[in-house]
């Protein structure tokens, strides 16, 4: 397969890149640059800002997975910096759509990230692709980011939304950021603990992005997490015995969200226990369904 993908430097981009390229596919970066690609490398120009992209070079392409879109954080989120989130998700979103639905042969298949931060706070309840967009910032910014990709349904592109759960890596994200701190004894939970993680291992994040490459029937939202949410003093415990160090302390509540605002809120503190229906009934085989086994093979 030759597969175009934006977002192709970050966590999930670089190791989809990796697997792609071990089992013989090609991958096209959309990229922001015009400078001349490395040897070995295919590279096509867009701006999601200006609403620019270099569809000559995805002509040939069987599939997009955009998963471009402005980091998170952790950092105290401004109105300067949720706007950036917001429209680095959204416009770049609507950008490729666009393109791509004016193409006179588009590819046959979109990826668009998504994050299960559409379902909100949910609480104790488990909830699956079915449950409505809940509340808050990344609730709104989600929806409005899968609203965005209407013009490449419109066009009869099979497109399937990957509303991802935290992804666990030791080379970035939630879990890179904090592992310094666990190896040297000093990691802990996050307020009271209790708030339920929807997680999924970056192998199983790559592995479930390749499956639905392979399975164009399987459109509309598909949660990418786990089978299992566990809680954050779980997965805390959890980590401090895969590393063999304490893991007794706890950071405050009132302390992150002094220091982080709406993004600790959101994310760290947040409630979500977010079920993988659609992949279980499509059955995926997921390689890491308990985080113990996960934190073993990452670690």
């Amino acid at each position: 397969m030759r597969i175009a993908i934006t977002g192709a430097s970050g966590l999930v981009g670089t190791a989809l890149r990796r697997s792609l390229a071990v089992d013989g596919h090609s991958v096209v970066r959309l990229v922001r640059h015009t400078s001349a690609s490395p040897p070995g490398h295919e590279e096509a120009h867009w701006d999601p800002v200006g609403g620019e992209v270099d569809t000559d070079a995805l002509r040939a392409v069987d599939a997009v997975v955009h998963l471009a879109g402005a980091p998170l954080g952790p950092t105290r989120w401004t109105p300067e910096y949720k706007q950036l989130i917001y429209d680095s998700r959204v416009n770049g979103t609507r950008a490729l759509c666009t393109a791509l639905a004016e193409m006179d042969q588009p590819p046959p298949r979109l990826l668009s990230a998504s994050a299960v931060g559409y379902y909100g706070e949910t609480g104790p309840e488990v909830v699956d692709e079915d449950a409505p967009h809940g509340d808050g910032f990344l609730a709104e910014v989600a929806s409005a980011w899968e609203a965005a990709a209407t013009a490449a349904e419109e066009s009869g592109i099979s497109v399937a939304y990957l509303r991802s759960g935290v992804v666990l890596s030791s080379e970035g994200g939630l879990l890179g950021k904090v592992l310094p701190l666990f190896r040297m004894g000093l990691g802990g939970r996050l307020g009271d603990g209790r708030q339920y993680m929807s997680w999924i291992s970056i192998a199983d994040e790559v592995g479930a992005i390749r499956f639905l490459l392979e399975h164009p029937e399987i459109t509309g939202p598909v949660n990418l997490c786990a089978p299992e949410p566990i809680s954050n003093a779980e997965y805390t415990a959890a980590l401090g015995r895969a590393l063999h160090r304490p893991a007794f302390l706890a950071v405050p509540a009132v302390a992150m969200r002094s220091v982080l605002g709406e993004f600790a809120d959101e994310t760290a503190l947040i409630d979500q226990r977010v079920r993988p229906r659609r992949l279980l009934e499509a059955d995926y085989a997921f390689r890491h369904p308990e985080l113990e086994g996960a934190l073993s093979d990452i670690l």
